[in-house]
């Protein structure tokens, strides 16, 4: 074997196990997007918990990944979960749609996307990208919610009210929503005034 074959060989090996350490450190297998939260958004909290911190070595490794795997939408959504963790809204949607833009059936992360944009003050963004869910699942607990929010959020108390009978009517046993009849109650109370 010739020295220089030798020497890229083993720099090949070392290089190999330093990515690979770097990958199983950094947690980069991509995790499930997450559904955003109905319960916490039922039942008032005490206080908002602080948004999570990013790791910048997490970050750089999964960017570095991403720009290697430009096909790789699993990448971006876990881009985006991070993101959106840390309430880094337009960083989380610029994530959000480089996946959609490689796979558009992504449905959770459309789901996330339009949450993230009805946080970043954009509420009837996110509305089109509820209605998109919706359109090809029609009980989707976290889209009928969050449609609730963005309705709710642009003064469309009734039509949020509205959003949020259909969740009830297509999930009447889910013990994370008994809290939301009340907030039904008093939407349509507050509108009938």
């Amino acid at each position: 074997m010739r020295r220089d074959t030798l020497v890229y060989s083993v720099a090949g090996i070392v290089f190999g196990l330093v990515v690979g350490y770097m990958a199983a450190s950094f947690d980069v297998v991509p995790r499930p997007a997450a559904i955003v939260g109905v319960q916490a958004a039922v039942a008032p909290a005490p206080a908002t918990p602080a948004a999570k911190k990013l790791n910048p070595d997490e970050v750089a490794a999964l960017e570095a990944l991403a720009g290697r795997q430009p096909k790789d939408a699993s990448v971006r959504v876990e881009l985006g979960n991070l993101y959106m963790d840390a309430e880094r809204w337009e960083e989380a949607i610029r994530w959000y749609r480089e996946a959609l833009a490689v796979d558009p059936a992504l449905v959770e992360t459309t789901t996330d996307l339009g949450a993230c944009l009805v946080s970043s003050g954009r509420p009837g963004e996110g509305l089109v990208e509820f209605e998109r869910v919706l359109a090809a699942d029609p009980g989707s607990r976290s889209a009928l919610y969050n449609k609730g929010l963005a309705l709710l959020q642009m003064g469309r108390s009734g039509e949020a009210a509205a959003a949020w009978e259909e969740l009830l009517k297509r999930h009447p046993a889910d013990p994370q929503l008994s809290g939301l009849r009340g907030r039904i109650d008093q939407l349509r109370a507050t509108a009938g005034k």
